[in-house]
C-alpha cells in the first residue's frame, strides 16, 4: 500500500467523523476564535452571532477557488491573496456544496444528528458517546475513530451545537478541553478548527447541503497531503452522507421513531454540565507524536 493512499484513508476516516455526528472553532468571527482569549467570551457556548458567521461563510464566494464541479457536487478551497503566503503550510479550510434532489433538509438534519443510525454506517468508528448537555442546542461529546497501520487512531472532543431557523438548519462543532477526558496514549488527539454543516431546502424532497470545514489529524502527517486529501476525498464523502440520508426514514422507522432530542429538548438524558468547565483545545497544547518512523518501517515493508 502506498504512503499518499493511507494518508488519503485517513483523512476520509477524518472527514467521515465530522460529518453526521459532527462534535470546529467560533468567537464573534468563527475563523478567529481559536485565536482569542476565552475571557473575551462571556461563555464558550456559541451565540446567534456565531451562527450567522457561519452561515455567511458558507454562502461567501469571495476568496474561495473551486477545486472540483461535477454531478451536483462542489469543492472550494478558501484562499487570501491579500496576505502573504507562509513558509509553513497550513490547513485549508474547505467548503463542499452537494445538491440534493431525493432527500429532504429536515431528514439531512437529522442524520447528523442521529448517533444511533451512525452505527449502522460508520465502518471508520471505533467509540463514540455524548459526555454533557450544555444547553437545549449544545452538547460536549467524545469520538474515536480507526486509521490504517501503521498510523495511530484518532479521536476528538468536541462541542457541538445546532439552530433550525426560517426553515434553514445549521450545526457546527470545534474542539475542546473537558477535564475528564484528557488525551491518551491510545490515540493522537485530533483538533477540529471549524467544521459544520448549512442545509437548505429547495424543495418538499430536495435540499443544497453544505459542509464546511478546517481540521487538523495532528501527528506527523504532512499538511500538504492533508490539503490534498480533503480536496479530492471530500466529493466521495458527499456521496456517502447522501447515500445515508436516502435509507434514514425507513430506519427510523423501526428505531424509536419519536426520539429526536435535537429537536425536543425535554427528550435530552445526558447530563447538565457547566460550560464554564469546558476551554478551547489547541493543537500547540498536545504532545506532538512522531509517526514518521512507523511510515517510513512500513513503506519498506510494502516495496519488499
Amino acid at each position: 500500500m502506498s504512503q499518499d493512499f493511507r494518508l488519503e484513508k485517513i483523512l476520509l476516516d477524518l472527514i467521515c467523523e465530522q460529518l453526521p455526528y459532527n462534535r470546529v472553532s467560533g468567537g464573534r468571527k468563527l475563523h478567529t476564535r481559536s485565536e482569542m482569549s476565552q475571557q473575551q467570551r462571556a461563555s464558550i457556548v456559541p451565540t446567534d452571532a456565531d451562527f450567522d458567521d457561519f452561515k455567511k461563510q458558507c454562502l461567501s464566494t469571495e476568496n474561495w477557488v473551486t477545486k472540483y464541479n461535477k454531478n451536483g457536487k462542489q469543492v472550494l478551497v478558501e484562499v487570501n491573496p491579500a496576505k502573504k503566503k507562509s513558509q509553513h503550510p497550513k490547513i485549508h479550510k474547505i467548503k463542499c456544496i452537494l445538491s440534493i434532489d431525493d432527500v429532504s433538509a429536515a431528514t439531512m438534519y437529522d442524520v447528523l444528528h442521529d448517533g444511533e443510525y451512525r452505527k449502522t454506517w460508520d465502518s471508520a468508528m471505533n467509540e463514540s458517546f455524548d459526555i454533557a448537555s450544555l444547553s437545549d442546542n449544545a452538547d460536549v461529546g467524545y469520538y474515536s475513530w480507526r486509521c490504517p497501520p501503521p498510523i495511530k487512531n484518532r479521536d476528538v472532543v468536541t462541542l457541538r451545537t445546532w439552530r433550525v431557523k426560517d426553515n434553514e438548519y445549521i450545526i457546527f462543532n470545534f474542539s475542546v478541553k473537558h477535564p475528564e477526558h484528557p488525551p491518551t496514549k491510545a490515540n493522537v488527539r485530533a483538533i477540529s478548527i471549524l467544521t459544520g454543516y448549512y442545509i437548505q431546502p429547495t424543495g418538499p424532497n430536495s435540499c443544497q447541503f453544505t459542509y464546511l470545514s478546517q481540521a487538523d489529524p495532528m501527528g506527523s502527517l504532512p499538511k500538504w497531503v492533508i490539503n490534498k486529501a480533503s480536496q479530492v476525498l471530500a466529493p466521495q464523502v458527499m456521496t456517502h452522507v447522501h447515500t445515508a440520508g436516502k435509507g434514514y426514514q425507513e430506519w427510523k422507522l423501526q428505531n424509536s421513531p419519536g426520539y429526536k432530542p435535537w429537536l425536543y429538548p425535554e427528550q435530552n438524558r445526558l447530563p447538565a454540565m457547566d460550560p464554564a468547565k469546558l476551554s478551547l483545545q489547541r493543537a500547540d497544547e498536545l504532545e506532538h507524536v512522531d509517526e514518521s518512523s512507523k511510515v517510513d518501517a512500513q513503506e519498506c515493508k510494502d516495496s519488499r
